[in-house]
């Protein structure tokens, strides 16, 4: 499937532990979208049309109100990286 990069660059770093933060206003509607490492670093390349194309293509979910992360499909479709730590205790 094909994905762009900043698109890649956002589940390489979701598939290690990071996590898409909404940023709304004060109707409620999103205005941005921050993607937060593990290490606590705001990743640069995740903006919010990176966001709705990765949720459109269900790379990404939320579930019970919690930040959205990495769903099975996305962990699927990734390019192949060394550093890729995508374990069970995810899902």
């Amino acid at each position: 499937m094909n994905i762009s990069k900043p698109q890649q660059r956002t589940l390489h770093a979701l598939a290690q532990g990071a996590r898409i933060e909404l940023v709304r206003d004060n109707r409620g509607r999103i205005v941005g979208a921050d993607c937060i490492t593990g290490e606590g670093w705001r990743l640069s390349d995740c903006t919010l049309a990176v966001f709705k194309a990765l949720k459109r293509r269900r790379f990404i979910a939320s579930s019970g109100g919690r930040p959205y992360r990495i769903t099975r499909e996305g962990a699927a479709n990734l390019r192949a990286q060394a550093d890729n730590r995508v374990s069970a205790r995810g899902w």
